[in-house]
């Protein structure tokens, strides 16, 4: 069997989680981490016993040997140059999500991935739970007819993180591309992703910024909460919300109505961080008419007990061993990005805003 040779860039809290992932394939190995404070890779090989990686400082290195791929966790800024650098290194890249903080940026990555011929993989894991994957599977069969509104999104009632997230230098944005990424790529991957045309969209920070709900307000650049109508070329609308804080239980599930049909989506767990689609399917419902009249139906969902992070990984490696595509290839990601740019822009400017895409996305 063919051993992938990986490294990781990056040793923060997400880097563990794919240091751990990598470690239970029998066919990988981590031979290097790069994280620029000084140390910290080092002491990230010790703590997840990566007895055969080499620490670096700087990527650039770990970019210059012989390596099948790499991850990328490091901050979202960073994450347009330092993916460029490795698939011109010649290195396939599983990315952590968000894919950039501009349209601009994931355009060019996508770019440079097919000049390369080297495959841009966007950490997507809900994508690997079956439920979702049924979901998809229900809307792309025709069962609810011709789908012409979405609604997705979630909110914590308190949930709102720290540090490097709430910094606009290093994040570009907050709960939109944190936990919203996540709820998008939700409703995008079951529709098809289909091409967007507008948005119009509002975004705050009241909690953030508000000593009484977080103990680093004065830093707080970034929006909380937000909400968004986009409209798209098949005639098809979706409605998007999402927050890290709020004075509600929650925003309400996702629901995907159609000329013959309707599901009604909820995520699974409970608390005040859940709320969110970055887990499993809690459950779904199914309202359809019949000839006698209207009937609803739970749909049984997939009982499993996969880690869909460990899946995201495993997925990743097993298409470099076998020179298979992109699992969550970035081209998809790109139409997310400029939903994600659209509502920056039109919450900025107050106004409905146009979104612009290459023709041929799968082409940039």
């Amino acid at each position: 069997m063919k051993t992938i040779k990986v490294g990781v860039i990056g040793g923060g809290g997400i880097a563990g989680a794919h240091a751990k992932a990598y470690l239970k394939l029998p066919f990988v190995k981590v031979v290097a981490v790069a994280d620029l404070m000084e140390g910290r890779a080092a002491q990230f090989i010790e703590k997840y016993s990566l007895s055969e990686a080499q620490p670096f400082t700087d990527y650039r290195e770990l970019l210059k040997l012989d390596l099948d791929a790499v991850s990328i966790c490091t901050p979202n800024v960073s994450h347009h140059q330092i993916s460029i650098d490795a698939l011109r290194a010649g290195k396939q890249v599983l990315l952590e999500k968000p894919m950039s903080v501009t349209l601009s940026e994931a355009i060019d990555m996508v770019h440079v991935s097919k000049q390369m011929n080297r495959m841009l993989s966007i950490g997507f894991q809900p994508r690997y739970d079956p439920n979702m994957k049924m979901l998809r599977e229900i809307v792309q069969s025709g069962q609810l007819g011709n789908v012409y509104y979405a609604e997705t999104g979630g909110g914590r009632r308190r949930g709102m993180p720290g540090g490097t997230f709430i910094s606009k230098k290093l994040a570009g944005a907050g709960a939109m591309i944190d936990v919203g990424c996540y709820s998008l790529d939700l409703a995008l991957n079951t529709l098809g992703h289909p091409r967007p045309l507008t948005v119009s969209a509002f975004t705050t920070n009241h909690f953030g910024t508000n000593a009484r709900y977080h103990p680093e307000a004065s830093k707080f650049e970034v929006e909380d909460f937000g909400v968004a109508m986009i409209r798209f070329e098949n005639d098809m609308v979706l409605q998007f919300k999402i927050s890290w804080a709020m004075h509600m239980d929650s925003l309400g599930p996702t629901i995907f109505l159609g000329t013959e049909g309707g599901i009604k989506v909820t995520p699974y767990g409970s608390g005040p961080w859940a709320g969110i689609w970055n887990d499993k399917v809690g459950s779904m419902k199914m309202f359809q008419d019949d000839e006698i009249g209207q009937i609803s139906r739970d749909l049984a969902l997939v009982d499993h007990d996969l880690n869909l992070f460990h899946e995201k990984i495993r997925d990743f490696a097993e298409a470099v061993r076998d020179d298979r595509p992109a699992p969550i290839p970035g081209e998809e990601i790109v139409i997310q990005q400029a939903i994600i740019d659209g509502i920056l822009r039109s919450s900025q400017q107050r106004k409905e805003v146009s979104v612009e895409l290459p023709l041929n996305i799968t082409e940039v």
